[in-house]
């Protein structure tokens, strides 16, 4: 489908006529068919004398952030799956890093140095690494170009004017989309708007104008460089848009030797023909950019590589936006970046999702352009896949409670010296990743969750005068007294009993020895209540996220894995089993040192071990807000679903908020007269024309 009129240009390319066929995007990676996209038979041959049987890709980032779920994406397509699609051999896979880095106010060397690692980290190779601001002096050369060609001018506007000539192109239209005048339904009531005071200048002033932006001889905000493509397109983002800006903020980059800065829609085409980029691969909200990007190179007679559109990765309970992960950083919602509730790539790998995770993740959700909300619970699952067995098993207690074992001399004799040191196999299932041992002693500490002080039927674990098995030793637990302070419990005092005639226990409960390693044991659940956040979603965070287990233990056969020394925010940290209660991970927080016993010692939950199916207790008051939520989500999806219904004609007859307020209409649809009979002002009939805009282009866009 050819969506974009060129006669406003057709006359201004007098060596570069406007291609008369289709372009057509043969193989798996198909996107929507453009004029524009079509290489002219000299380009084709000459990318194809560069590249030969090599097939390029590139992942493009902007360093105003760190890399998160989205991006991860993103690699494994541009490093992977787009070369699988189509069926590219390995040897003739290449994928550029490029830091899309024309934007100097948001970015910086940290976010620049973070990608950087995060790449590496993930395992990929890129075939270098560039970026846009290499190429500035080649941009503003090519700017020149289309000056000279009188395609691009330097205009005055201001933002609320250009904002003004934008809606009012708009409105004209949406005017010509359903039939009627534009010149009736919006005036241009001053050519000075549309097309602009500016457009028509001369290619000598513009030159002139252009240097001296260049050479900072005018004011931030003052003048700009647009190129000169439609306002009559249906798409806004061909009405002349901004190419370059100026800007007295240094590069992170470049350094101090540009005042003035190309946008993102002038840069990214150009330096993928310039990098003989073949897949363009970006996410749909990007699909109404083909037109600039296309017209752009077809304007300056360089090479079109493919562009396709793939859907962007949404996860439930998380938030891409870059807006919104730094107002989380910066109002200290997180501890930062690389929190590990955070959905950032140093966030999942504080929190112990290792590059294998994220990576069979990204294959099993793929690629695709259909909208969808990836379930967490998907994640989870691949981490459980994945650290099931390469993990490390250990014991730990979470909230310990001290159990003192009144006989264990009379035990420890029968089994003489070392008879209460077990060998304990590493993993269970992989007999090469060897084994530690651990030594039961006369006091020990059981997690609190294993022991309860009254009987319960549907409870397995300890509880007093039922015994319960201890692992490892097999022999039974017997719980003969509560020691408390208060109502805390302070210690249990417990029996051993091995004799051949035990009961046989329901369960075993895991322990740590007395010389067990103190830690701080962090506890993540999901960083919202909402698996989709709405609009309040600073409302919707969830205050339990994060639940630390101050008084943690942990057995200390683990001592040499979980030294400071071996902790780095920029890999994967020692990762553990603790057996029945989850994968954890020691963090980044971790100051202890193993030699001296000094220190603290931090871990992260990174999943359960099992999916957790536990339903949180809401109040009633809770439970009414998230019905009434939802009935509200509910309406307004089933009203917008009404709405792409109506052709834009019948708008003021058929659609529910307009519905018996008026009783006369002209022959195009618009209300001339309320229901009681009043004769509608120009100024009212002005507003609802407006509304029937906004209607028709949304009604069009559904359509497509």
């Amino acid at each position: 489908q050819t969506s974009t009129s060129i006669h406003l240009v057709i006359g201004i390319l007098n060596e570069h006529d406007a291609p008369e066929t289709v372009a057509t995007t043969a193989g798996a990676l198909e996107g929507r068919e453009l004029e524009w996209a079509v290489n002219t038979p000299e380009l084709t041959a000459e990318h194809a004398s560069i590249n030969s049987n090599i097939i390029r890709t590139r992942f493009p980032p902007e360093p105003n952030g760190y890399l998160h779920f989205g991006h991860a994406q993103s690699m494994n397509m541009n490093f992977a799956l787009s070369f699988e699609k189509l069926g590219v051999p390995m040897e003739n896979r290449r994928t550029i890093f490029r830091y899309d880095d024309t934007n100097p106010d948001a970015e910086s060397p940290e976010y620049i140095d973070s990608m950087k690692r995060d790449l590496e980290w993930m395992g990929w190779q890129p075939e270098k690494t560039t970026y846009s601001s290499d190429n500035f002096q080649t941009l503003y050369e090519l700017a020149v170009k289309l000056i000279k060609k009188g395609l691009a001018y330097v205009c005055d506007m201001t933002k609320p004017e250009m904002e003004a000539q934008r809606e009012l192109a708009k409105q004209r239209c949406a005017a010509r989309a359903v039939g009627t005048d534009p010149d009736v339904v919006a005036p241009i009531p001053s050519a000075d708007i549309l097309p602009g005071r500016n457009r028509d200048t001369s290619v000598e002033r513009n030159l002139k104008l252009f240097e001296e932006m260049k050479l900072g001889l005018h004011d931030e905000g003052t003048l700009t460089l647009r190129l000169k493509m439609d306002f009559e397109s249906p798409n806004p983002n061909m009405y002349d848009l901004v190419a370059y800006r100026i800007r007295y903020t240094p590069h992170p980059h470049a350094g101090n030797g540009w005042c003035i800065y190309p946008n993102y829609d002038f840069t990214h085409g150009i330096c993928d023909s310039l990098e003989h980029i073949d897949y363009s691969i970006c996410t749909l909200e990007f699909e109404t950019r083909r037109e600039p990007y296309f017209w752009i190179l077809w304007a300056l007679d360089m090479y079109r590589p493919k562009v396709y559109e793939m859907s962007r990765l949404n996860v439930e309970y998380t938030v891409l936006s870059k807006r919104r992960l730094l107002k989380l950083v910066n109002a200290n919602y997180v501890r930062g970046w690389n929190d590990p509730r955070m959905p950032t790539i140093s966030g999942l790998r504080r929190r112990g999702y290792n590059k294998q995770i994220i990576n069979n993740f990204c294959n099993e959700v793929g690629a695709t352009r259909s909208a969808k909300v990836v379930q967490m619970a998907k994640l989870f699952h691949v981490a459980r896949l994945t650290l099931a067995d390469t993990t490390r098993r250990a014991m730990a207690a979470l909230e310990p409670i001290k159990v003192v074992i009144t006989n264990f001399d009379e035990e420890a004799g029968k089994v003489g010296e070392n008879g209460m040191t077990f060998e304990v196999q590493n993993s269970p299932t992989d007999a090469s990743l060897g084994s530690h041992n651990v030594t039961l002693t006369g006091t020990i500490y059981i997690d609190s969750e294993d022991f309860k002080t009254e009987d319960d039927p549907n409870f397995y674990r300890l509880t007093p005068n039922k015994p319960v098995g201890v692992k490892y030793h097999g022999g039974n637990l017997i719980c003969d007294e509560i020691v408390k302070d208060g109502d805390k419990i302070k210690m249990l005092k417990c029996r051993l009993d091995s004799s051949e005639g035990r009961p046989k226990p329901k369960s075993y409960i895991t322990w740590v020895s007395s010389d067990g390693i103190k830690c701080e044991v962090r506890v993540y659940g999901h960083l919202f209540t909402q698996p989709e956040p709405s609009d309040r979603w600073e409302e919707e965070l969830n205050s339990e996220s994060e639940v630390i287990h101050s008084n943690a233990i942990i057995d200390p056969s683990v001592l040499e894995l979980v030294d400071k020394k071996d902790v780095n925010e920029w890999k994967s940290n020692q990762a553990l089993q603790f057996e029945r209660l989850g994968y954890f991970v020691v963090d980044t927080d971790t100051t202890f040192d193993s030699t001296t016993m000094e220190g603290k010692l931090v871990f992260n939950r990174t999943v359960s071990l099992k999916e957790d199916k536990t339903v949180k207790k809401v109040s009633s008051h809770e439970e009414e807000q998230q019905r009434k939520r939802v009935e509200q989500q509910r309406a307004i999806a089933a009203a917008r679903d009404i709405m792409m219904t109506i052709d834009p004609k019948d708008l003021f007859k058929l659609a529910p908020e307009y519905k018996d307020k008026y009783i006369k209409f002209d022959d195009s649809g618009l209300p001339t007269h309320l229901a009681d009979g009043t004769e509608l002002t120009k100024s009212a009939k002005k507003k609802l024309e407006k509304e029937r805009a906004k209607h028709a282009k949304k009604f069009a866009k559904n359509k497509k």
